[in-house]
């Protein structure tokens, strides 16, 4: 299979699949001396996890992660100081899925002969055949995009330390949309929210914070403990911090469950989803990405431009469009509408507007980046609908499907927002070699 493998200057390579032994992400470009730990990995991938909310799949896996390659095992030399950091070779996360029983997988036998529409299973059994992965959609499952958030967060962190920063919420779903909110407000709200998911997430407070697995643990020990918490999900789920729903705005700012800086919105998108579900349906949405701190001049012409690279997110399941600023709205623009003007203000080039999005010519223009993906309704529905048998080629009636998401949209901000950080990443790499070996040219 190919088609699994990212980037240029920042690569990853993600494999596995919903009912393997796991996934992986094996990530190459990032810098050596960078101290990294499995619990701030965790904080990323619990935010996109099932069984998290109403709005998620019942699926309870916590997506654990484990740095496997890539740090310093000890100090290289006594007291240096770089256990733990990065050394500059490949670095790999494994996610072990822990929540993956008999009674599921059974499930799936029974019913993959017809398959879902709205899924890939007749297009991968058309591509591979009888040994298909279609346990679970294999590699075509939501469950790939956790070792892409893993991958996107190490992305996300070198990119911080560059001064660039990016987050993402939702900005629409099940037909209701935001309000405007200024960029800082929203980024705020954003990092509230996260903070808020690992103060309740029982995973988070039960491993980390309580010290089940620390950084100083060799692998197997790490497997070990793993073993135990596969048997003990429910009981830890149990253990989950309660708060109402007004106790957590009160203290956060954000909504208890969706992402979203508009909490008026946010409490309409809720309604509106549940009132979808409750017939047996789905909803879809839009999620916006900000890159805020990015320098004018990044990206390349033609083929590779910046605003090609982010359409690469498509390829995120259930994600059926990306549009940039104003995106398909200027069809109904003039040109004086669309133009971003811009003017000198205490030295530096300021724009009146934004509806480019950040980028011109394919190229960023030192202006955020506004990045929205329209997300389509969950396919797995609770409505009968018509197939086929695809060994037999007979028509088929599909029965109804309990176990689901609601949504989708609500767990797929956090696989945005790390995705846009590996593509700017691997673009920002290139630049600043370029505007360096420009420079030293131009010195001779």
């Amino acid at each position: 299979m190919i088609g699994c493998h990212f980037g240029r200057m920042f690569q990853a390579t993600i494999s596995g699949g919903s009912y393997q032994e796991g996934l992986s992400a094996t990530v190459q470009g990032l810098p050596a001396g960078m101290l990294i730990n499995e619990q701030e990995i965790y904080g990323d991938l619990l935010l996109r996890k099932p069984g998290a909310d109403e709005l998620s799949s019942p699926r309870k896996e916590p997506d654990l992660p484990i740095i496997y390659t890539g740090v310093n095992a000890a100090d290289t030399i006594e007291n240096a100081g770089d256990k733990n950091h990065t050394n500059g070779t490949p670095l790999t996360v494994l996610i072990p899925n822990l929540d993956r029983h008999f009674i599921h997988i059974k499930q799936y036998q029974d019913t993959n002969r017809t398959p879902r529409p709205g899924h890939a299973s007749y297009a991968s059994f058309a591509k591979y055949g009888t040994f298909d992965d279609s346990i679970g959609a294999g590699i075509f499952s939501g469950r790939y995009t956790a070792p892409i958030v893993a991958a996107g967060y190490l992305a996300k962190k070198v990119l911080k330390a560059l001064g660039v920063e990016i987050f993402s919420y939702v900005k629409e779903a099940a037909g209701v949309r935001m309000g405007a909110v200024d960029s800082t407000v929203a980024r705020r709200k954003t990092e509230a929210f996260k903070k808020m998911r690992c103060d309740f997430d029982p995973f988070y407070q039960e491993v980390y914070v309580k010290g089940r697995i620390n950084a100083d643990m060799h692998f197997l020990e790490k497997t070990a403990i793993f073993t135990q918490i596969e048997q003990e999900i429910d009981a830890i789920r149990e253990k989950a911090p309660k708060s109402s729903e007004k106790e957590i705005e009160s203290k956060y700012g954000v909504n208890h469950i969706l992402n979203c800086p508009d909490l008026d919105a946010a409490r309409d998108m809720i309604k509106a989803i549940n009132k979808i579900t409750a017939t047996g349906d789905s909803s879809g949405g839009i999620v916006e990405v900000c890159v805020t701190g990015l320098p004018a001049g990044v990206g390349e012409p033609v083929f590779d431009k910046l605003d090609a690279e982010l359409g690469q997110m498509l390829g995120i399941g259930a994600v059926k469009g990306v549009e940039i600023g104003s995106g398909f709205a200027v069809k109904d623009m003039t040109g004086i509408q669309s133009n971003d003007q811009m003017h000198m203000e205490k030295g530096k080039v300021v724009f009146d507007s934004n509806s480019a999005g950040g980028i011109t010519g394919g190229l960023s223009t030192g202006q955020d980046l506004i990045i929205r993906l329209a997300v389509k309704p969950t396919p797995t529905i609770a409505k009968p609908q018509h197939t086929i048998d695809k060994y037999t080629l007979e028509n088929k009636a599909l029965s109804a499907i309990t176990r689901r998401d609601p949504t989708i949209v609500a767990r797929i901000w956090p696989v945005a927002e790390n995705y846009t950080a590996m593509i700017i990443l691997d673009n920002l790499m290139a630049h600043r070699g370029y505007q360096s070996i420009q420079k030293a040219v131009q010195k001779k």
